[in-house]
């Protein structure tokens, strides 16, 4: 049986058990097993992992494993680039889009109120979830980390909190998003961009008390939704505040 040495970096330790957190550690195995494999052996999805060095030399993820070599795996790099290495993801996302699954429906609602690109369903089964991904290029954000293993994936990310307030701050800070948020410019059903619509061609949608105070509304360009800044626009402002001044809850 032969013998390679793994560290994994940073947030991929949370797939770890606590004994091989942060540290180097033996891997056993048999044959020539690609390196993907025994990542996702050891517990860690492969859509986690933005770099891996092999003895030093970055590698790609069919790289057959040997006795004696030394692995370190890293998480995904955003705000850092690598391009001069092995990067196993297909490019940097600077116009990210999401796909939720059926889990996440309060954090697929706020990353639309700040402004991303997010298809959630609350039926959506797992193989739907896939095949949007993989077609429309979305990250999949997910609390099934077993879902983040199916090979045909290439973007996902397994959320690790608990609460949507911390699942926004995560997701914003895993993928380096401060400078994207672009608060109330989608549809909060849908996820569809808002524009700007006359009074006069909305009016008979709009409540008689609303429309004889306020002049300003705009629509969703995919779902028709009208919005207006009533009375839930403050609440939804302290929302926005919340996820982005961290320590607030």
């Amino acid at each position: 049986m032969s013998e390679a040495t793994f560290r994994f970096y940073a947030e991929l330790n949370d797939f770890l058990p606590p004994g091989r957190r942060g540290r180097e550690f033996t891997y056993r195995f048999l044959g020539s097993p690609a390196v993907k494999d025994a990542i996702e052996a050891l517990g860690v999805p492969h859509v986690e992992v933005d770099l891996i060095l092999v003895n030093g030399e970055s590698v790609p993820f069919s790289f057959r494993l040997r006795d004696g070599d030394r692995v370190a795996v890293y998480p995904m790099f955003e705000s850092l680039d690598i391009s001069p290495l092995t990067r196993l993801r297909p490019c940097p996302l600077r116009h990210p889009a999401f796909v939720a699954d059926v889990h996440l429906r309060k954090l697929a609602r706020i990353l639309r109120l700040l402004g991303f690109d997010v298809e959630f369903y609350p039926d959506a089964e797992d193989r739907w979830l896939v095949e949007t991904s993989v077609r429309e290029g979305r990250i999949l954000l997910t609390r099934d980390r077993h879902l983040l293993k199916h090979g045909a994936l290439t973007r996902g990310y397994w959320v690790r909190a608990d609460r949507p307030v911390e699942q926004a701050r995560e997701v914003i800070r895993r993928f380096d998003l401060l400078g994207l948020v672009r608060p109330f410019s989608r549809c909060l059903e849908c996820g569809g961009r808002l524009a700007q619509v006359k009074k006069e061609d909305v009016i008979e949608r709009i409540p008689p008390r609303t429309a004889a105070w306020l002049e300003e509304y705009v629509m969703c360009q995919r779902c028709g939704k009208l919005y207006w800044r009533g009375t839930h626009y403050g609440r939804l402002r302290s929302l926005v505040f919340q996820v982005l001044s961290p320590g607030r809850e």
